[in-house]
C-alpha cells in the first residue's frame, strides 16, 4: 500500500514539477471550434464492432434479405485465383455473383475490411480455410500494365462506379491500404514484388511530374499526367509520398526517400488548400515523421490546417465538420462542410485517424489538438449507426434490421439531400447508394458496407479509461513500417479541472512511464498500474519504457536502451 502511494505521489509531483518544461501545444483552428466535451457523450466499443463486422459480413451462409454480403469472383483477373467480392453498399444492384460476371467489387471495401479486421487481431490470411490477404493481389492491375493496386480488378467494370483510371485518389489510395496490409503480413507470397512495383511506379511518376501535381489523374501505363472534368488533385502527392516513405523504411532504397521528399515538397508548395478526399492527413503525418526521423523542416501545421479547415476550392468545403445540430454534437467527422449544411462520411472519418493519431508520436506538440479531435470523432461516429442514431434522425430506421448491427449509414448530413426526407431534423443519417443507380438501387443501399469495414481503425486505437471522457489512444496501432517503439498512448483531459487517470501496464513486467509532453519520467518500476494527473484541457503522451533502461540522446531524440522514446526531447544533448 505504501509503495503504491509513493508511486502515485511521485507521478503527481513530477507532472507538476515539469510544468515549466512542457512542450508548447500547437493549435489547429478548426479543432479549437469543437467542444472540449461533446454531448451527448458515449464512446462505443469500436473493437467489438469491428470484430462483429468481420464475423457477420464474411459469412457466405448468412441469412436474411440481401444477405450474404460476400461472394466469390471467379474471373481470375490479374492472378489465377478466385477472390472474395464484398458489396460496396447493401443490395447494390451492380454487384454480387449474378451481375457483371461477379467482378464488380472495390478495393476500398475489401482492402479496408481486411485491414480493419487485422488491426483488431483477426488473422485474415487463414480464416475458415480462406486467405483473404492473398486475394487482394487481384487488384494489382498487371493485365493493363498499370502495375499498381487499383479500386477494381479490371477496366471492364471501371465506369460502373468508383474512379478507376480517371479519378486520382481512387487510383492512389488502394496502394496505401495495400502497404498497410503488407506491413501486417510481410511474408505473404508475392507481396514484396507488388510493393516494389508500386513504389517504382510512384517514384517514376513523381520524377515525371517534377513538382507539378495539378492533374486529375495519372496514367501509370503510359506514365503521363492527365486532366479531365474531375478536379485536379495535387494532394495525390501526399499519397505518393506516404507510399514511397513506407517503401524506403521497408526496403532501404534511397531513391524512395528521395521520391517521398520530392512529393511532399510538391504538396507543401501549393498556395491554396489542395484537399480532395482522404489523402491530405497522410501528408501531415509524413511531414511530422520525416521531420522527426530525417531532420527535415516540412510544414506540418500547414498540412494539418488543410486537412481540417474546409477551405478547398475545387472540392469545395472538404474537411472536418463542426457543429451542434439540434442538441447533437457532430464535430470531428470528415466530409463536406458545405453540402446541405454539412455532409460527413463514415469511411473518411475512420480513415483520418489512421495517420493523425500516430503523428503525435513524432510531434507531441499536437497532442492536445489531436486528442480533442479524436474525442469528438469517436463520440460522433456512433451516430452513423442506426442502433445509436435516434429514429427521427434517420432516413430509413424501419429498414435497419438489414444491417445486423454492424453496418452504418454512409453519411450524416445537416439537411437530407433527398426530397422525401428534407424535413427530418439534422443530423440526418443517410447514404448516397440510391443515387448511384437511379430507380434500381433500393433504399437499403444507403447502408455503407465499404465505410463500415474500416471500423477496425478506430477499434485498434480507442480504449476508454477509468474517467468517462478521457480516452486512451494507441499511437502505435496504425504507425506502419515504424522503427522499434515502446507502447505509447495519448490521453486528453476535456474537463475544466485536472483529472487522475489510472494507467494499466502489463502485469509482471516492470516499466517506467515517460511523458513526452512534459519531457519527464512520471513513474518508476510500475508493475501493473499507476495513476497520473492530467491538467485541465491538457494532454499526456505516455510511453511504457523498460524499467531502469539506459537513457541516451541523439540530437533532439531521447532513447532508452537504443529505442527512440521522445523525438523532441527538451533535454537534447
Amino acid at each position: 500500500m505504501n509503495t503504491f502511494i509513493k508511486v502515485t505521489t511521485s507521478c503527481l509531483f513530477l507532472l507538476s514539477l515539469a510544468a515549466s518544461a512542457q512542450i508548447k501545444q500547437q493549435k489547429i483552428p478548426r479543432v479549437d471550434q469543437m467542444p472540449n466535451l461533446p454531448q451527448p457523450l458515449k464512446i462505443i466499443d469500436y473493437k467489438k464492432l469491428a470484430l462483429d463486422f468481420d464475423k457477420t459480413v464474411y459469412d457466405f451462409n448468412a441469412k436474411g434479405k440481401f444477405w450474404p454480403m460476400v461472394w466469390m469472383d471467379e474471373t481470375q483477373k490479374n492472378f489465377p485465383q478466385k477472390v472474395v467480392g464484398l458489396y460496396t453498399a447493401v443490395a447494390d444492384v451492380r454487384q454480387g455473383p449474378d451481375h457483371n460476371k461477379g467482378m464488380f467489387h472495390e478495393a476500398l471495401a475489401t482492402m479496408g475490411a481486411t485491414l480493419g479486421a487485422t488491426l483488431v487481431g483477426v488473422d485474415k490470411n487463414n480464416q475458415q480455410n480462406l486467405n483473404y490477404v492473398a486475394m487482394l493481389k487481384n487488384y494489382f492491375n498487371k493485365e493493363t500494365n498499370w502495375n499498381i493496386m487499383m479500386n477494381n480488378t479490371c477496366p471492364e467494370v471501371a465506369l460502373l462506379g468508383g474512379g478507376y483510371g480517371r479519378d486520382w485518389w481512387y487510383d492512389v489510395y488502394p496502394n496505401l491500404l495495400f502497404f498497410a496490409v503488407y506491413d501486417k503480413y510481410p511474408n505473404e507470397p508475392g507481396f514484396e514484388e507488388i510493393a516494389r512495383s508500386i513504389a517504382d511506379k510512384f517514384y517514376e511518376a513523381d520524377v515525371i511530374l517534377n513538382g507539378n501535381y495539378n492533374y486529375s489523374y495519372f496514367d501509370y501505363n503510359k506514365m503521363t499526367p492527365m486532366t479531365n472534368h474531375i478536379c485536379t488533385q495535387p494532394d495525390a502527392a501526399a499519397g505518393h509520398a506516404w507510399v514511397l516513405y513506407m517503401a524506403y523504411k521497408k526496403f532501404g532504397d534511397a531513391k524512395y526517400l528521395k521520391g517521398a521528399r520530392s512529393a511532399l515538397a510538391a504538396l507543401e508548395s501549393q498556395s491554396k488548400n489542395p484537399t480532395y478526399e482522404v489523402l491530405m492527413p497522410f501528408g501531415a503525418y509524413l511531414a511530422a515523421r520525416i521531420n522527426a526521423e530525417e531532420s527535415t523542416k516540412y510544414d506540418t501545421n500547414k498540412m494539418l490546417d488543410w486537412t481540417f479547415d474546409g477551405t478547398p476550392i475545387c472540392r469545395e468545403g472538404w474537411g472536418s465538420l463542426v457543429g451542434n445540430w439540434n442538441g447533437i454534437d457532430i464535430s470531428g467527422i470528415f466530409g463536406s462542410t458545405v453540402d446541405h449544411g454539412g455532409y460527413g462520411f463514415l469511411m473518411n472519418t475512420y480513415d483520418a485517424a489512421w495517420p493523425l493519431v500516430p503523428m503525435v508520436r513524432y510531434d507531441q506538440s499536437y497532442a492536445t489538438a489531436i486528442g480533442k479531435w479524436m474525442l469528438n470523432a469517436a463520440n460522433a461516429s456512433r451516430f452513423f449507426y442506426p442502433q445509436y442514431m435516434p429514429d427521427d434522425h434517420e432516413t430509413i430506421p424501419e429498414l435497419a434490421e438489414v444491417t445486423k448491427g454492424v453496418i452504418g449509414y454512409e453519411g450524416m448530413i445537416r439537411q437530407s439531400s433527398y426530397k422525401e426526407y428534407e424535413n427530418l431534423k439534422g443530423p440526418v443519417a443517410q447514404g448516397d447508394g440510391p443515387l448511384w443507380v437511379l430507380g434500381e438501387n433500393p433504399k437499403e443501399s444507403q447502408f455503407s458496407v465499404y465505410g463500415s469495414g474500416h471500423v477496425g481503425i478506430f477499434g485498434s486505437i480507442i480504449r476508454e479509461t477509468n474517467i468517462t471522457g478521457i480516452l486512451q489512444l494507441n499511437l502505435l496501432a496504425t504507425d506502419f513500417f515504424s522503427d522499434k517503439a515502446y507502447p505509447s498512448y495519448l490521453y486528453y483531459n476535456p474537463f475544466s479541472t485536472s483529472k487522475t487517470v489510472t494507467i494499466k501496464t502489463e502485469k509482471g513486467k516492470k516499466v517506467d512511464l515517460y511523458n513526452t509532453v512534459s519531457g519527464t519520467f512520471i513513474a518508476r518500476n510500475v508493475t501493473s498500474s499507476s495513476k497520473i494527473k492530467i491538467d485541465a484541457l491538457s494532454s499526456a503522451v505516455i510511453v511504457y519504457v523498460p524499467a531502469n533502461g539506459k537513457v541516451t540522446y541523439e540530437g533532439e531524440k531521447m532513447l532508452v536502451d537504443g529505442v527512440v522514446v521522445d523525438y523532441k526531447s527538451q533535454n537534447k544533448k
